[in-house]
């Protein structure tokens, strides 16, 4: 006699999944935590997040899009790897084989250069949300350092900057050469050690093959091994602190409706008589209400997975429409008029303009002033800012709020007067660097290319 099916089946022991990417798929909470330990690659993740952490609308998820972007900049950057000579009798004509000779060869640069200038405004995106929001403020939470995870985000800015801008010498064409060549002046504008730091950055007193391999290993090893570090150690921290700041927002919420809830007198029924007071039950309260969190797997893992495919998606397209530009072979005996730093230094550059002042014999350099000083004062001032903004703590993960307007304003007006020196210096700035409205024509000028 055959037994039932049902009483063949052998019960699942414990601990044991069927589906082998139950992980990434669980059907319980009981499955969700265990993916959290059980699999490597989701091991990063809390169990719970908040639900207002995951809102579209808090942070746009531009630090997910950042990642997403220096993802795609490393793996469209390895064939290019391979590909590329660094030497400056060959690398023109390496890259120009890239473009016009490989097979995509023409797409996977335009995905690299793109995903490389979209890095630099989504991170500097990034920071601004961070400072609007008061994200680098502690909450509720205990032994949170949400300041010095503020610091390591200022430091990935800045070699985000540099790891575009090494990148931009490597075509070794008019443009490339020129713009090196106006950012790394900036450096030599520093009183006394400025010669000095120029000759060390670019490997000598002019640009050449000395330079080309100093930028080649800073852009493919040195800052994008730096970046990698610093990320591993951001995100760790930010898992540390207890996640975003908008979780201590909602964790203070839940304290005051607690602090809120009165206790009713009630009377309890005892051999002895009536005993009145407070029943004897467990009033509990915590930070992680059943209806503010949610399992990080797969809600959180489910959206950051379409911000990554969709960035993927976004500069794929990109770069199908939006060609990488490959001017003529770099020549130090024809300058460009003008000559203009990459767009993301072209404020820099209006600045040195701008603080440049002769008085009859006296030259005030606008080079160190404008291209050492101000940028100077404004990151250690972003750096430093977490321990001067004295807002309280409900501050933490709001946007805007009432008693940071004051500083808010005056960071997005820095924000604005940035990108409205950027414009100039992209838009209209003409040769000598005079200044031409859209509608006004540039003069022809003999031998200007």
């Amino acid at each position: 006699m055959r037994l039932p099916t049902l009483l063949r089946t052998k019960p699942e022991a414990p601990g044991v999944h069927a589906e082998p990417f139950w992980s990434f798929r669980p059907q319980s909470d009981r499955e969700a935590g265990d993916a959290i330990v059980s699999n490597f690659a989701l091991h990063w993740f809390p169990a719970k997040i908040s639900k207002a952490s995951m809102a579209w609308n808090y942070s746009f998820w531009l630090g997910t899009i950042s990642a997403a972007l220096f993802f795609l900049t490393i793996l469209s950057g390895l064939p290019l790897l391979f590909l590329y000579v660094p030497s400056i009798e060959r690398a023109y004509q390496s890259v120009k084989d890239i473009e016009f000779v490989i097979t995509f060869g023409s797409w996977i640069r335009a995905v690299h250069r793109i995903s490389a200038h979209l890095m630099v405004i989504v991170v500097a995106l990034h920071l601004v949300r961070v400072f609007l929001t008061g994200a680098y403020k502690n909450g509720v939470g205990r032994g949170q350092q949400r300041e010095i995870n503020w610091v390591i985000g200022v430091v990935m800015f800045l070699a985000t900057l540099f790891l575009s801008f090494t990148g931009y010498l490597l075509p070794w064409d008019q443009l490339a050469f020129w713009a090196v060549t106006v950012g790394t002046n900036i450096a030599s504008s520093i009183p006394m050690i400025g010669p000095g730091v120029r000759e060390l950055l670019i490997g000598g007193r002019n640009i050449d093959q000395a330079t080309l391999i100093r930028f080649y290993v800073l852009h493919v090893v040195f800052l994008p091994g730096l970046l990698g570090v610093l990320f591993a150690y951001h995100m760790w921290r930010v898992r540390k602190d207890g996640g975003l700041a908008r979780a201590d927002a909602d964790a203070e919420s839940v304290l005051e409706s607690s602090r809120a809830t009165e206790v009713v007198p009630t009377k309890t029924y005892t051999l002895l008589g009536v005993a009145r007071g407070t029943a004897p039950t467990v009033t509990t309260r915590t930070l992680e209400a059943a209806n503010t969190t949610v399992n990080a797997v797969p809600d959180l893992t489910r959206r950051a997975l379409i911000a990554t495919l969709g960035t993927i998606a976004v500069v794929s397209i990109m770069s199908v429409f939006i060609a990488s530009p490959l001017e003529e072979p770099a020549n130090a005996l024809i300058t460009p008029n003008p000559a203009k730093a990459p767009w993301y230094f072209l404020w820099l550059q209006e600045i040195v303009t701008d603080t440049t002042i002769r008085i009859g014999s006296f030259t005030l350099n606008g080079a160190f002033v404008g291209g050492v000083i101000l940028p100077g004062l404004l990151v250690g001032l972003m750096t430093f800012w977490p321990w001067i903004d004295r807002s309280t703590h409900l501050a933490a993960g709001v946007w805007l709020p009432r008693d940071r307007r004051r500083q808010n304003l005056v960071f997005l007006l820095v924000v604005l007067f940035v990108l409205a020196l950027t414009y100039v210096g992209m838009e209209l700035r003409g040769p000598y660097w005079n200044f031409y409205w859209p509608w006004e024509p540039w003069p022809d000028i003999p031998g200007r290319i």
